[in-house]
């Protein structure tokens, strides 16, 4: 790919757009890595958009498409990475070795897409030296000197809420960047630190109310509910 079709660097998507894009990378998986090309209609049809919703996506990304042939989808993975910024090494810390951390460090999608776990930290005194998938589980006090030691720029919080905050501000002033944090707390950072929030009681809420839209407002006592009304005449 040529410079002149990669994005220029100030080009900036709202979340919803770079989401999509995720979701479109996500798709050109077998394409890519076989040199094959994909349509728009295609992409829109794996994703739930429209064809051109994905043709002012990508329009963004460059002169990528060809009218009648479509997109060639090992360029169009390498663009999206590029603008999303994963065509490089992403350093990363856990904080929180519970369950959920073993089962992301077990992952091995993260490490394909360019994010290395190179840090653990807890507080938990049993936990505090154990090797996990290589890593060993250091204390959570230690943030402020292994942080700068282990420049990662991002750090995923899998600790509950009371801590997190706390934590939250150490990570920030040792020089990470961004936050992936699924404690079931809103963090409050500097503007400059960016928070994803994976709250996962909201994403549940979410689909339950997704569903009941869907397929009405009756829940299985309302059912139960209705047929003890029936006629008591009836058969």
């Amino acid at each position: 790919m040529t410079e002149e079709q990669r994005p220029e660097p100030d080009t900036r998507f709202s979340r919803a757009s770079a989401h999509r894009l995720s979701q479109y990378l996500r798709c050109l998986g077998t394409e890519a890595r076989s040199g094959g090309t994909v349509s728009s209609v295609e992409l829109a049809g794996a994703v739930g958009v429209s064809a051109a919703q994905v043709r002012r996506d990508l329009a963004a990304l460059g002169h990528l498409g060809q009218r009648g042939i479509g997109y060639d989808a090992a360029g169009l993975a390498q663009a999206i990475r590029h603008t999303l910024g994963i065509d490089r090494n992403w350093r990363a810390v856990i904080v929180g070795v519970g369950n959920l951390a073993r089962a992301l460090l077990r992952y091995q999608g993260f490490r394909n897409q360019g994010f290395l776990i190179v840090g653990l930290f807890d507080t938990d005194a049993t936990k505090i030296g154990q090797i996990i998938e290589g890593l060993p589980v250091e204390p959570i006090a230690a943030i402020p000197e292994r942080i700068p030691q282990l420049a990662p720029e991002i750090a995923v919080l899998t600790l509950p809420s009371e801590p997190a905050q706390c934590v939250a501000d150490q990570l920030v002033a040792a020089g990470v960047r961004g936050l992936l944090n699924f404690a079931p707390v809103l963090l409050q950072t500097p503007s400059s630190v960016q928070v994803v929030n994976v709250d996962l009681a909201i994403q549940l809420e979410q689909l339950a109310y997704q569903v009941q839209l869907r397929h009405g407002h009756d829940s299985p006592d309302d059912a139960e509910d209705d047929s003890s009304d029936s006629d008591p005449d009836a058969p």
